[in-house]
């Protein structure tokens, strides 16, 4: 990104405005706003506000655990090529992650990958890459036939559609970060977002300290009748293992600003990563994605997949010299990184993703390109 946040001129001047009048900074009206607000644009049913894209996975995979939903030692599915929280919580946990390479041609899990493990799994945390997907109608279909939990790690992902479907929404539960890189910054945030309301309700106590002050009244009058609390004593009862994980009226004020130019945004990322798969396409260095199934592509970063490492070299230093700033392709094979191999004693061999981090980069696309800038490029992705 060029900004902290999209239309930074404006936004700063009405978060300028009110910090001088607000009374409360904590979580208050204005992070319950934008959890309404982001809910009605995900077309999900609940949406909790928290305070980063990792903290989301933590308060999350805690959550299921708390519910019973899943149980310490239970072997969860997760993409090979992926973010570093989006394993560690798994670790954290007691969880043992069993990973999953994924397609060169998607940069995710396909159905096939996951077929190999369905014996194996209690639970798929898929992480949508960079605004792509496999087919993850298929993979949905084949975690309800055998009762594999399936959520989704959308943090690169968000506006992203498969017929006509929001990534983020074909799972139990999804996950989104607001940091201030990805699609949509509130400087640090993050969301997670589900249709099913006892989930809902645990996230809401998982997220601040275990305690109900949170809840709506009727189910804080029911935990209190079960757990037979006293009223003077109800504010400080923590119900289940939690974290302090809440976000501020700041972060809540700037992602009511930003929501607005949700569709501006997506559009903008979507328009010009076709402009570069089109030159992608036609240069025999490069390894053409496959996009079609998607309805729409709310691509996170622009990746480079070159056929050999050489060749992967040559472009890098090219990038560079030209002061264009590139970065691996995520963190290709997870399962080889200094804190996996500390902590998990399984090994993987995930030729794919090791082919990715091998042979690939990524540059920034953000909705903020000028057309000079698309121009030089789109000039240093041909042959």
């Amino acid at each position: 990104m060029k900004s902290s946040f999209y239309k930074e001129t404006e936004t700063k001047r009405k978060l300028a405005k009110f910090i001088l009048s607000a009374d409360i900074f904590s979580m208050n009206e204005q992070c319950k706003k934008f959890e309404n607000n982001f809910s009605k644009k995900q077309e999900r049913k609940y949406s909790i506000f928290v305070s980063s894209g990792s903290m989301a996975n933590l308060i999350l995979i805690q959550s299921l655990l708390n519910l019973g939903r899943l149980k310490k030692a239970d072997k969860i599915g997760v993409s090979s090529l992926t973010w570093a929280t989006n394993i560690m919580p798994i670790i954290q946990l007691g969880l043992i992650p069993v990973m999953i390479d994924c397609n060169v041609k998607t940069l995710n899990i396909s159905p096939l990958e996951l077929k190999k493990h369905i014996k194996d799994i209690k639970a798929l945390f898929l992480t949508n890459v960079l605004g792509f997907s496999d087919d993850i109608q298929e993979i949905k279909k084949i975690c309800n036939i055998n009762n594999i939990l399936f959520i989704e790690d959308n943090c690169e992902s968000l506006g992203s559609k498969v017929n006509n479907k929001l990534l983020g929404n074909f799972s139990l539960a999804s996950t989104f970060s607001f940091f201030v890189g990805h699609h949509m910054s509130t400087i640090e945030g993050g969301m997670i977002c589900t249709d099913d309301e006892q989930l809902y309700e645990s996230l809401v106590m998982t997220r601040a300290h275990g305690w109900d002050r949170n809840l709506s009244p009727k189910i804080q009058s029911k935990l209190r009748a079960d757990f037979n609390i006293e009223p003077f004593y109800s504010k400080y009862v923590f119900y289940d293992l939690a974290y302090n994980g809440r976000p501020n009226e700041i972060n809540g004020l700037i992602g009511n600003e930003q929501i607005k130019y949700w569709d501006k945004i997506v559009s903008k990322r979507e328009k010009n990563y076709l402009k570069f798969a089109k030159i992608v396409n036609t240069n025999p260095d490069f390894i053409s994605l496959e996009f079609n199934h998607m309805s729409l592509i709310s691509n996170f970063a622009m990746p480079i997949l070159c056929i050999n490492t050489e060749l992967a070299e040559k472009y890098r230093e090219k990038f560079i010299k030209n002061n264009v700033e590139i970065r691996p392709i995520i963190a290709g094979d997870i399962s080889v990184q200094p804190f996996y191999k500390k902590y998990v004693k399984s090994n993987y061999n995930c030729l794919n993703a090791q082919f990715i981090h091998k042979n690939g980069f990524y540059f920034g696309n953000n909705p903020e390109l000028t057309n000079e800038e698309l121009s030089i490029l789109c000039n240093l992705l041909k042959k």
